[in-house]
């Protein structure tokens, strides 16, 4: 099986990936809080993940991977106690039961998911069935020595753990000492910690919240933290070969989860500890407070003052591809129209690649050996800790001799009938199987007929609005929107894209 190399954000250095069960591989990646639309940070983070489980499998390894749901726990604020729940103050305000929240936006995740072509995940535990886990979890850490109750929540206590593992802060890089004297003031409950640091890995339920479950300490709910340590454990043994996520989510989040499985299993979760940058919005992060934010659905219907048009899902995908997942990805609008062009140009120099056939007598010359090499380079970037944008440059060295061959400038004659072959292959692998993409008939236009065709349609529809012909009109556009094509007006005029 072919060696890689995965940077081990615990380790802070690549490193040659060895599995603990040979061909087998373990991976958890931490998934959404399912009380909210799914935003395009979390997108990138799940596409990431995609294409590493994507080309593992296509390595010969057998995944487990498991992404789990967050749906109680996770408190406001990201703090580690004394908020409300995410999920039961959205209930709360909506008037809706808990699990109505959970069950919109999880479908809604679904969705996303599936038309970003993301596999699904071999396992999606969620927190809500695995309280008994969490529990018994809780009570180990206690039996530990490292968590202690305190008026019917449980905290996990830092202190005792930097002191007897030495290993807390490692992970996110965060000097010991300033974790130790770090203070929350604006947190409840602060007075009922031994020290600030302390984090609840079992919280007492106030009167009106609307989550809770019966434990030995009180009527409460499991920390954020405590759940992934637990269906983690429970799916993938106490030790597995890779836990991923958000960079976001190294403190508190890994940082606490590695607390807790030291207090249950005396060592750390996983060998390769791997995590994503996060995406920007026109070089700033993406706030919805400053109006510099857009939702993955903006991005399909060009209904955004960010965007000159839309995009579809696959140009958002391929765009995703051009920039390593440890990298920060700014998206713009100048970014994306190139993006288009070149996942448009890919998808084209893969057609005409199939459509090739070879003449039966070829030689295995210097064309053959430039091509057999480009090829090998693509694995071997795409092996150095998922390098896509790497091998999106030898696939498109590797679409400029494809046109070459096509149009006569290079001879089909120079080039192996192996050689043609593992080149077709070689595409069909990493465009359909790694990197995940799909072919669609016209990716936001660029259809000469279809182009065309719809700026006639658009002029009808317009003279018709002149006209005041509304029954036209509206004719025009409820048929459009049966074949799901978005139109989009403004000063300018009006715009088309598919949906």
């Amino acid at each position: 099986m072919k060696e890689i190399q995965i940077y081990n954000s615990y380790s802070g250095k690549k490193e040659i990936f060895k599995p603990i069960h040979e061909g087998r591989v373990g991976m958890y990646v931490c998934g959404p809080t399912v009380y909210s639309d799914v935003h395009l940070g979390n997108c990138r983070t799940f596409v990431g993940f995609d294409i590493i489980y994507r080309y593992l499998q296509h390595l010969g390894y057998k995944v487990r991977y498991v992404r789990n749901i967050t749906d109680v726990g996770h408190l406001e604020g990201d703090a580690d106690t004394g908020r409300e729940d995410k999920i039961s103050k959205k209930a709360r305000l909506e008037q809706l039961e808990p699990m109505e929240i959970v069950q919109q936006y999880m479908n809604g995740f679904h969705e996303m998911m599936k038309i970003f072509n993301v596999l699904p995940p071999n396992i999606e535990p969620r927190a809500t069935g695995h309280i008994i886990e969490q529990i018994e979890m809780v009570q180990a850490i206690i039996d530990n020595g490292l968590a202690y109750e305190q008026n019917g929540s449980v905290y996990f206590d830092t202190l005792k753990f930097a002191e007897k593992y030495g290993v807390y802060g490692k992970l996110s890089g965060r000097k010991i000492e300033d974790l130790l004297t770090e203070t929350r003031d604006n947190l409840k409950n602060q007075d009922e910690k031994r020290h600030p640091s302390d984090f609840a890995i079992w919280i007492k339920a106030a009167p009106e919240h609307l989550m809770r479950w019966q434990a030995p300490w009180s009527v409460g709910f499991p920390g954020w933290h405590l759940e992934c340590s637990a269906m983690s454990t429970k799916y993938l043994g106490e030790k597995f070969d890779i836990h991923g996520g958000g960079g976001d989510l190294k403190f508190p989040h890994h940082e606490n989860e590695i607390a807790q499985n030291y207090g249950v299993c005396g060592h750390a979760p996983c060998n390769y500890w791997m995590h994503g940058n996060m995406l920007l919005l026109e070089g700033k992060k993406m706030s919805k407070s400053d109006g510099n934010s857009i939702m993955p659905g903006e991005l399909f219907t060009g209904q955004s003052k960010h965007l000159t048009k839309a995009y579809s899902p696959m140009v958002v995908r391929f765009f995703m591809l051009q920039t390593h997942y440890r990298s920060t990805l700014d998206m713009t609008d100048d970014a994306l129209q190139a993006a288009e062009k070149g996942y448009r140009r890919l998808m084209e120099g893969q057609k005409v690649l199939q459509e090739l056939s070879h003449p039966g007598n070829g030689k295995a010359g210097d064309l053959d050996k430039e091509i057999n090499s480009l090829i090998d380079l693509a694995f071997n970037d795409m092996s150095d800790d998922f390098n896509t944008p790497k091998a999106l440059a030898s696939l498109f060295e590797l679409v400029t001799k494809i046109n070459s061959l096509k149009g006569g400038q290079l001879s089909l004659g120079d080039v192996t009938a192996e050689t043609l072959e593992r080149l077709k292959q070689t595409f069909n692998d990493f465009i359909f199987d790694i990197f995940g993409l799909l072919t669609e008939d016209f990716a936001s236009s660029g259809d000469g007929v279809v182009d065309g065709l719809m700026n006639l349609i658009l002029e009808m529809r317009q003279t018709a609005r002149t006209n005041k012909d509304w029954g036209t009109s509206d004719k025009i556009r409820d048929v459009l929107k049966e074949l799901d094509i978005v139109v989009k007006d403004s000063k300018e005029g009006a715009t088309w894209s598919k949906a």
